[in-house]
Formats: C-alpha cells, sequence, structure tokens
C-alpha cells in the first residue's frame, strides 16, 4: 500500500474511535461522580421514565404516610381527652354513691352536687376541643388518605355531645332519689366512654397498619428504582479503566497516525 497524503484514513478512523472512548469515558466517570446509573435521558430513556415514576409514586406514598400520621396523633388526642373524661366520670360516680348515703344530710349533698356539678361541666366543655381547628368530639367520621391512588379509610367520629353526655350537666345528687338517678346516667356514660376508646383503638390498630404497609411498599419501590438508577460502583469501576486505558492509547495511535505522512517527506528528501 502506498503513503497517501492528503486524505490520512487511518488518522480518521483512530481519531472517530477515540472520540468514542473519550465519550464513553466521561459518560462512566459521570456515572462514578453522580452515582446514577443513568444520568442523562437519551442513555436509557426507557428506565429514567419508569425511575421518574417509581420517584413520584415514592413521594404520594409518603404523603399518605404523613397524613395517616397526623390522623394517629389526631385519634390519639382523643383518647388522652377520653382518659380525662373517664376519671372525671368515675368521681361523679362515686360522689353519687355517696349522696346516696341515709346518714348524710342536704347539706352534705349539696357539698357532693357542687363538685358533681363542676366534673359535668368539666365533660360538656372538652365535647368542644378541637385539633388544628377540626372538632374531636362532634361525631363526624373522617376520611384519610392511605395510599397513592387516592383510597380513603374512614375513621369512625367520637360523639361526646350527645344526650348521654350533655344530661349529665341536669342531674342533681342533693336527694337520695337524684343520687340514684345520677348514678344510672354517669354508669350509661362510662360504658359509652368505653365503646367509643374501643373504637378509636381500633381505627388506630388499623392506621398503624397502612402506614406499616406504605412503609414497606416505599422499601420496595426504592429498591426497584435502585436496580435502574444506581450505579455498581465495582463494575462501573472496572469499565472507567477500561476506558481510559483505550483513550490513552487512542491518543497515542492518532499521534502515530498522523505522524504517517512525514515518512513522505524522507521519500521526497
Amino acid at each position: 500500500m502506498g503513503i497517501v497524503v492528503n486524505t490520512n484514513t487511518a488518522a480518521m478512523d483512530t481519531a472517530t474511535l477515540l472520540s468514542q472512548s473519550n465519550s464513553a469515558l466521561q459518560q462512566s466517570l459521570m456515572r462514578l461522580s453522580s452515582g446514577n446509573q443513568i444520568t442523562s435521558p437519551g442513555q436509557d430513556s426507557a428506565g429514567y421514565a419508569v425511575s421518574l415514576s417509581l420517584v413520584s409514586q415514592q413521594g404520594e406514598n409518603t404523603a399518605a404516610s404523613n397524613n395517616i400520621s397526623d390522623a394517629i396523633s389526631f385519634s390519639q388526642t382523643q383518647n388522652g381527652y377520653l382518659t380525662q373524661v373517664t376519671s372525671a366520670l368515675d368521681r361523679m360516680s362515686e360522689l353519687s354513691v355517696q349522696a346516696q348515703d341515709v346518714t348524710k344530710s342536704n347539706a352534705d349533698r349539696s357539698l357532693y352536687q357542687q363538685e358533681f356539678s363542676t366534673l359535668a361541666s368539666y365533660v360538656n366543655n372538652v365535647s368542644t376541643e378541637n385539633f388544628n381547628g377540626v372538632s374531636l368530639f362532634n361525631g363526624t367520621a373522617l376520611n384519610v388518605t392511605i395510599d397513592s391512588n387516592g383510597g380513603t379509610f374512614s375513621m369512625s367520629g367520637v360523639d361526646l355531645t350527645s344526650a348521654t353526655f350533655s344530661s349529665l350537666a341536669t342531674q342533681n345528687i342533693g336527694t337520695v332519689a337524684g343520687a340514684s338517678t345520677a348514678e344510672t346516667a354517669v354508669n350509661s356514660a362510662i360504658t359509652q366512654i368505653g365503646v367509643l376508646s374501643a373504637t378509636l383503638g381500633a381505627s388506630q390498630e388499623t392506621l398503624n397498619n397502612y402506614s406499616g404497609q406504605l412503609a414497606t411498599l416505599n422499601n420496595n419501590l426504592a429498591a426497584a428504582n435502585s436496580a435502574i438508577m444506581d450505579v455498581n460502583v465495582a463494575t462501573e469501576s472496572s469499565n472507567y479503566a477500561k476506558e481510559n486505558i483505550l483513550v490513552q492509547t487512542g491518543t497515542a495511535m492518532l499521534a502515530q497516525a498522523n505522524a504517517i505522512p512525514q515518512i513522505a517527506l524522507k521519500l521526497i528528501g
């Protein structure tokens, strides 16, 4: 084969290969520095799209998990108030029984009545409490978002505004007969508190289950996204070393290819 001066095909081919090796080296460097297998949509458009979808679902699940956490806090606040109301009702029950003691005078009963009325007012005041502007005890069920598809769980309402509780303020233990009637009313309220507490417990248990479910789902989504996006450092380090060698070799070969036409000068000389 003769020596061609005007068109150095060897140098051109070597330059093309060197450009490809250099591009691969830069991509490998970007993967290692970013920790991502896909650094631009052009490298793997399908994988990139799937990753975006997985990340989006993770974000939605996290938002739903936050909603559930807030709902659990709401329910726990309700339970805290119910615990205090139970204590008040227990004391009211004691007072109503004490007022039925035939050895007590009406003056004694009037003192019991004062405490009884104060506690009844407390129970009625609790029924107006709210959590971040949302009523705690008006009996309204709340639909809690529990997943990224907008699914909801109906958290049962707790009603302290019913006659079972509001009627306690009208009870009078100033007489034996009144104390007996009040005892029945208070016991009915205590029974209802037990039902409400059980309802709260069931809601909290269900919400905790949904929260755990979302946590597990997000872990699996993160693992799936990692398989697509996260770079294998060991593999990519080897690939980087290979491309680096190819670039260095290509650079040397390009210099050699460009030197070939210089032989023509020696022939002319």
